[in-house]
């Protein structure tokens, strides 16, 4: 784990971040919140290629909860047996969907409470709701964050509530709402877990991890 980087290092890293990529985007498809918190719900322990995969079929038939249990389990498991644990995750997306009929009238929450209520529904998934739909600076730590995170010394941290906390306290309000955006972004295609790309790093230089790339 690197020791927290400053204030100015972090600024410069994240202009940097900003200037290559203004306004990323989540790899998730959706077409609205539900379909946000039933794929980003779908995604553990899956790949966003896989899980768009299974989604690009299931959302024209189902994209509201109602359509979901219309749709019914079964149905469901067939869209997304190509996806790790999809019966667990099929339980979870029917039992979540009959919840938002039955208490929220169909719409999904913008509170992180009443989320992570949804099964199958964690800090990190409602973070993500939060942030892409509702726009609230909310940080989603998954593996890349976590890894960049601790690399770097943006944001390190012994676990994933530590790095949330310290991307919180430690990146400027003005990079909030992008922030973990941005480091999945790195940690997917630069700052790989076997292999990081150092030479087309453009934060390298900030970077204190010892094991570059030649």
């Amino acid at each position: 784990m690197a020791k927290q980087l400053d204030y100015h290092t972090i600024r410069a890293i994240f202009t940097r971040f900003r200037q290559a990529e203004p306004e990323p985007k989540g790899e998730l498809n959706h077409v609205n919140a539900y379909t946000l918190v039933v794929a980003v719900a779908l995604s553990a322990q899956a790949t966003d290629v896989g899980v768009n995969k299974a989604t690009r079929e299931l959302f024209k038939q189902a994209d509201t909860a109602q359509n979901m249990l219309d749709l019914g389990e079964a149905r469901l498991v067939e869209h997304i047996r190509t996806i790790g644990l999809y019966r667990n995750k099929a339980k979870n997306v029917i039992k979540l969907s009959r919840i938002l009929v039955e208490e929220f009238g169909g719409e999904v929450p913008s509170s992180r409470a009443a989320l992570q209520s949804l099964p199958g529904v964690g800090r990190k998934t409602a973070n993500v709701v939060l942030n892409m739909w509702w726009g609230h600076p909310a940080q989603a730590v998954d593996t890349h964050v976590f890894r960049v995170g601790n690399r770097t010394g943006i944001c390190p941290g012994k676990d994933v509530d530590a790095v949330e906390r310290a991307i919180e306290d430690n990146v400027p309000a003005e990079f909030q709402h992008h922030a973990h955006h941005w480091l999945i972004l790195h940690g997917r295609y630069i700052c790989k877990a076997r292999k990081p790309n150092c030479r087309v790093c453009q934060i390298e230089e900030f970077c204190p991890f010892g094991e570059k790339t030649p």
